[in-house]
């Protein structure tokens, strides 16, 4: 693969606050319906929209439809909440054993949302929707909390501020808002871009802490095929409306990959950009991104055949696989490949060892090279088996003749 230039992922500071900027708009969004905020989304199933009050869906603002890639019993974080309404759509995919918890920094946003929590609990039988003020880049800082503890300690002096800070830190470690490793996805619809440049980073960063081993972000926004010029930067209008802040198409994968992230893929993209300005496309783009590929590599004689059509494919630790070719792999990339709910198990054969080595008796596997796997690792240097198959009077297309 080859590397971005640095300079490309550098944060362009604004000359205005833009959090004031994007609360102000939001706000307003929240109060009145805002046709201009994001572009409008179709394909959401009507199943689940019926049951939702028109409140909820006039004020909703995104760009894509990641609820489609959640199921059942799962806890899902949903990063800019704003009105509910992905909120609610999960709460009936997931059902009375999953969680979804919505994630806003905009308190007339929130108080939206959550009017309509017991109407919808009522509704559907069970309760298992939550609302948190947070930042989505800070998601271990329960705003609330920290608000609480504001409100008992007014800040006046650059000492009191320091003892804030510090009693933000104890929030994060003690009482943490979104807990490490908890969650089996983390959706947003059009939010990642309002997050200033130098927070964005962070952002990722978080989505990818909260995480389960295993899980996924899956995450509509705005992109851009062009750096936004100086002027669109510059213009609060801009930002607040998911322009300014637009991630370039390609930084917003690479953006997944640096958090540490693998199997990152294009699930949807806008054939036709939702507007042009200066000569540069901006569309919706969803993408999805798991997380469990850091560990340790060991040795027990697993390969993987990559069935094609490419050549050749590479991985996100650099792993190439040659079409056809038993590639050896360590086990943790061997389970990483295979488990059922991978993004790379439908183009991939495993082969697993005739004799299984125990995990705790394997050795360290190299995983700096590329190699073939020897059919005689996978089965054993004495494996001398002779087995025929039963005499058919006829052959199918599943069977040998």
């Amino acid at each position: 693969m080859t590397d971005i230039a640095t300079d490309s992922l550098t944060p362009t500071p604004a000359t205005y606050d833009i959090e004031q900027a994007v609360l102000q708009r939001y706000g307003e969004g929240a109060r009145q319906p805002q046709a201009e905020l994001c572009c409008p989304t179709d394909g959401y199933d009507s199943r689940y929209l019926d049951s939702l009050p028109p409140e909820i869906i006039e004020k909703d603002y995104g760009c894509g439809d990641p609820t489609r890639y959640v199921g059942l019993g799962e806890t899902v974080v949903d990063l800019g909440s704003g009105a509910g309404k992905n909120c609610y759509i999960l709460a009936q995919k997931v059902g009375a054993a999953g969680r979804i918890i919505g994630v806003d920094f905009n308190d007339e946003m929130l108080n939206l949302s959550r009017k309509y929590l017991d109407q919808m609990g009522d509704r559907f039988g069970y309760r298992n929707v939550e609302f948190v003020k947070g930042k989505i880049q800070d998601l271990a800082l329960n705003l609330d909390l920290a608000q609480q503890w504001l409100d008992q300690t007014p800040i006046a002096s650059i000492a009191q501020l320091a003892s804030f800070e510090t009693e933000c830190d104890r929030l994060r470690q003690e009482q943490s808002l979104i807990a490490s490793d908890s969650v089996d996805v983390v959706i947003s619809n059009c939010v990642l871009n309002l997050v200033r440049p130098q927070d964005k980073e962070q952002l990722f960063q978080e989505i990818f802490r909260v995480l389960k081993r295993g899980g996924r972000a899956v995450i509509s926004d705005i992109v851009c095929d062009e750096d936004p010029t100086p002027t669109i930067l510059n213009d609060p209008d801009l930002w607040s409306g998911c322009i300014a802040g637009a991630f370039r198409e390609d930084e917003f994968l690479e953006m997944f990959e640096r958090a540490g992230f693998h199997g990152i893929e294009i699930l949807s993209r806008q054939a036709e950009p939702w507007q042009v300005i200066d000569g540069i496309e901006f569309r919706s783009l969803t993408v999805r991104a798991f997380k469990g590929k850091q560990g340790d590599c060991w040795e027990r004689n697993q390969a993987v055949i990559y069935k094609g059509p490419w050549r050749a494919v590479q991985d996100d630790d650099g792993h190439t696989l040659y079409r056809g070719e038993r590639m050896a792999v360590c086990d943790k990339t061997f389970r990483l490949y295979t488990d059922p709910s991978s993004p790379y198990q439908s183009d991939l054969i495993p082969v697993s060892p005739h004799s299984e080595i125990p995990l705790e008796s394997a050795q360290p596997f190299n995983c700096s090279r590329d190699a073939v796997r020897d059919p005689r690792e996978t089965k054993g240097l004495d494996y001398r088996a002779t087995v025929k198959s039963e005499a058919s009077s006829s052959c199918s297309t599943d069977s040998c003749c």
